[in-house]
């Protein structure tokens, strides 16, 4: 067995250390090591999974990319584009894209009783389209989406609660415009994903209805909507298309612009880049914290085995040996609490994660519980980080190993 690692294991489970109070601060560096990576856990599982949890919601309501009229701005009063089937059928070519689909969208207001409230009104052709809302269905059924000439719409939890709306009833919209116009939609069913923002905003229906509102042919839709596989990759994908696109329509007036979700909802995406700067403060106060407990806990260790450090320069042990006697020793501390630290940490991650025991106010945080996403990736790299940075800061007390002289140890008292 190799001699500096025969020594540490010996000075490990040697409990001389008691009497003196090492073994207490070793304890105390190994439940640091352990709080500060699991803390570092469920910092990155929480942050991973919020920004996971925001961007498919995102995504639900808008696509990854969404093609529109090159004279549309962020409003939901669009200029039509026509229709192109080879444009669709190159596009659904990439193999980056899992589906697309036409939409048209029209700001309207609902009456129910006395109560009015804004919203826009979407309308889709097909039931992949709605497969986000799917999953979120709360009550009652999906509009009837093979039948053109259905009133069915879906509203929102939140609407539903503001203006005590229910499945089976009707809902007046009106749409200000020259003539002032009217549709009587009966509700099919209640969506809830819990972004308020949203939420209150979208009303699905048969793309029909805001063709005939607008007066535009079947031909004329706002736009398309994209799913892609890499969503990552959304602003290189977007690019590709756009370059299709302008092939297609540069030598006709129905010239189009092609935007990622990003583009579309900018302000959710600079609030979730806030909350990586907050994780990465936390990541480095943390490791700062295990890595001085680590320093501090050495040091005393140093300190404890004054005499036996003497006794081994004595017998020929050189300094290096020595410094790597008690990095071995430091490095058992730091991976005993590491362990314990990935224990509770992914343990705490994996209890809210199938059972949601932390709430959060939607309207607040855009999801009514912590969102949590485990990430081994992340995992492996925060270990490797806090193992790497903590043995590197040990370095500076092992040098007081090579200022401890024999001849004054062995007469240490």
């Amino acid at each position: 067995m190799n001699f500096e690692i025969f020594i540490a294991k010996r000075i490990i489970s040697s409990k001389s250390g008691g009497k003196s109070g090492a073994q207490a601060l070793v304890n105390i560096s190994v439940a640091a090591i352990a709080l500060s990576l699991s803390v570092m856990i469920i910092a990155i599982s929480v942050l991973t999974g919020f920004k996971r949890e925001i961007k498919e919601k995102l995504s639900g309501f808008g696509s990854h990319i969404q093609i529109s009229n090159l004279d549309t701005n962020n409003s939901y009063e669009t200029e039509p584009i026509f229709r192109s089937d080879e444009l669709v059928g190159k596009i659904a070519q990439l193999n980056e894209v899992i589906n697309i689909h036409a939409f048209s969208t029209k700001p309207g207001i609902i009456k129910s009783g006395k109560e009015l409230q804004g919203i826009v009104l979407k309308g889709v052709e097909d039931l992949a389209s709605l497969e986000f809302y799917a999953s979120n269905l709360v009550a009652g059924r999906l509009p009837r989406l093979d039948q053109p000439d259905s009133l069915d719409v879906l509203v929102s939890q939140s609407l539903a609660n503001l203006l005590r709306l229910e499945p089976g009833m009707k809902l007046p919209t009106y749409f200000v415009q020259e003539p002032l116009r009217m549709r009587p939609f009966i509700i099919s069913g209640i969506y809830n994903t819990g972004l308020e923002e949203y939420d209150r905003l979208f009303v699905l229906c048969h793309q029909t209805h805001i063709q005939e509102i607008n007066n535009w042919t079947e031909n004329q839709v706002s736009g398309y909507e994209i799913r892609i596989k890499k969503p990552l990759q959304a602003d290189r994908t977007a690019q590709t298309i756009q370059e299709i696109a302008d092939g297609i329509t540069i030598k006709t007036e129905n010239l189009v612009q092609v935007r990622t979700i990003r583009q579309l909802a900018p302000g959710f995406f600079d609030f979730l880049s806030l909350t990586d700067t907050n994780v990465w403060v936390i990541l480095t106060l943390m490791t700062l914290i295990a890595g001085f407990n680590m320093v501090s806990g050495l040091l005393i260790i140093i300190l404890d085995r004054v005499r036996m450090i003497g006794t081994l320069k004595a017998l020929g042990t050189n300094n290096q040996s020595m410094v790597k006697i008690f990095l071995y020793q430091a490095a058992y501390i730091t991976g005993k609490g590491m362990l314990i630290g990935n224990i509770i940490g992914i343990g705490i991650a994996l209890l809210q994660m199938h059972l949601k025991v932390i709430p959060l106010d939607p309207e607040s945080y855009f999801v009514n519980s912590v969102p949590i996403f485990i990430n081994p990736l992340h995992i492996i790299l925060i270990n490797l980080g806090t193992m790497l940075l903590t043995i590197l800061m040990l370095l500076i007390p092992s040098g007081m190993i090579s200022r401890i002289s024999p001849d004054k140890t062995l007469k240490f008292d």
